[in-house]
């Protein structure tokens, strides 16, 4: 059995009905390796594949500038499902769900739980057909459980690496959440973002694990960010030109705000955010980045000056205490 469901008959109709020519492949880190694979069954058909070997971080980072520039009819996006609202080259997506069994995983998240009797249940696009099965188990367990659905997702119970708005619907009724998938990243979001216990069931490794320790880390390394953030006076504000990151509105209005508070502030755009590209601004002494939130949130130490995400600058300007933003978690949505 294939760890990914790879939709091979959907992606051959939808080349098909657009009598596409040329295709650009986009996959994400973790499923890159299946690309040559897909490109050979499509050379198969007549088709030009063309694998993006640049880094993809989401549907947020749409490869249409590459698909453009090599004339591509068809951009294929693999992992993710849709983001952003116009696209300027015919884009599909696959989603590319997961087939691996969650049963001993969720088993043994079990007792991590302890004394939580209500649990949210959240994953990502690979597991949202797996919820209802974590579901029963938990149940079976006594355990109350809620998915939310704020409707800013295609799926309830699904989290992004940047909305975690699913899981913020039900994190007032729950005492934990059980996310569901493998890696810390999207379960550390869950946790900063609504503020309750998080705990990982990892089917893939058929373990379960708590992040704890690493989001305690994160929420310390913010306060001393934001801390040395305070006393700056000349401040970059970051734009990012990939597809769902540019934010020009808010970067705009950020700077307005820093401006009336007597900072001096520069807008600065860029596709990657990167220490070495900050490196060059040394008169900069802080950072607020309107881009993807992770980048300052999960990389603090390796930046050589804060990279604040707007909502705590509104700590720095004094709008809003330390223990507001606490409680009221690290993404917007």
């Amino acid at each position: 059995m294939k760890t990914f469901d790879f939709e091979e008959e959907k992606l051959k109709r939808e080349i098909q009905k657009l009598d596409a020519k040329k295709v650009l492949l986009q996959l994400p880190e973790g499923l890159k390796p299946e690309a040559t694979r897909l490109a050979k069954k499509l050379q198969k058909l007549g088709i030009l594949p063309i694998i993006s070997a640049d880094p993809c971080y989401g549907a947020c980072d749409l490869a249409l500038h590459a698909a453009e520039s090599l004339g591509a009819d068809l951009l294929i996006h693999f992992g993710h499902t849709k983001m952003t609202r116009h696209e300027r080259i015919p884009t599909v997506y696959i989603e590319a769900r997961a087939n691996s069994n969650i049963e001993k995983s969720v088993k043994k998240a079990l007792s991590l739980m302890g004394n939580y009797k209500k649990v949210g249940l959240v994953t990502t696009v690979q597991h949202v057909h797996m919820l209802e099965g974590a579901k029963e188990i938990l149940l079976k367990a006594n355990k109350a459980v809620a998915i939310g659905d704020s409707g800013q997702l295609p799926y309830a119970g699904q989290v992004t690496g940047c909305n975690y708005a699913n899981a913020k619907a039900v994190a007032k009724e729950v005492e934990a959440f059980l996310f569901l998938g493998g890696g810390r990243f999207h379960a550390i979001g869950v946790e900063l973002a609504a503020r309750k216990p998080t705990i990982i069931a990892d089917p893939y490794q058929k373990t379960a694990f708590t992040i704890e320790k690493e989001t305690k880390k994160i929420i310390n390394q913010r306060w001393a960010a934001i801390q040395e953030a305070k006393e700056s006076k000349n401040f970059g504000i970051l734009i990012g030109l990939k597809t769902g990151q540019k934010q020009m509105e808010k970067a705009l209005n950020l700077k307005e705000k820093l401006t009336n508070a007597g900072k001096n502030a520069f807008l600065l755009a860029l596709r990657e955010i990167t220490p070495e590209a900050l490196l060059q601004f040394p008169a900069l002494e802080a950072y607020i980045n309107t881009a993807c939130p992770r980048v300052g949130l999960d990389e603090t130490s390796k930046f050589h000056r804060p990279v604040l995400t707007p909502e705590e600058l509104t700590v720095v300007l004094g709008e809003k205490s330390w223990e507001q933003l606490c409680s009221g978690g690290w993404f917007e949505n």
